[in-house]
């Protein structure tokens, strides 16, 4: 049952986040040697994908201050320019991928699940897979 409103509460918040895409602002890098914190978005977005985006932009600022390897990136996902990413990674949402080359994992669900409630366990798992990917 747990998971169950976990999944409709998730499902609702990604559903309120809007489909009215618009250009991208910033173009994406695919650099091998480079750990891409990548936030692909709409426009539009609620509370939560702001908090989301919001955790990932600082963590990555802040833990890897100095670090040219790890880069956060918002991928807006009806730009031109981002298709290839937005193909690659069969983004139909908002997303957050941590990514190093082919060597990619979607935290997207523990994002959304923990941005608002815990907003520290989002942190340290974007430390870790970021970690994980400059070793």
């Amino acid at each position: 049952m747990k998971k169950v409103t976990l999944f409709l509460l998730l499902f609702a918040i990604l559903a309120g986040c809007g489909q009215n895409n618009k250009k991208a602002e910033n173009a994406a890098t695919t650099d091998s040697d480079v750990v891409n914190v990548y936030y692909f978005r709409s426009k539009q977005h609620c509370s939560t994908c702001a908090a989301v985006v919001s955790i990932a932009k600082v963590t990555v600022e802040n833990a890897f201050a100095g670090n040219d390897k790890v880069r956060f990136t918002e991928i807006f996902t009806s730009e031109k320019e981002n298709e290839v990413l937005v193909e690659k990674y069969e983004v139909t949402w908002n997303a957050l991928i941590i990514a190093k080359g082919d060597n990619s994992v979607d935290i997207t669900q523990q994002a959304f699940a923990s941005a608002v409630g815990n907003p520290q366990a989002l942190e340290n798992l974007i430390k870790e897979e970021v970690n994980k990917r400059l070793q």
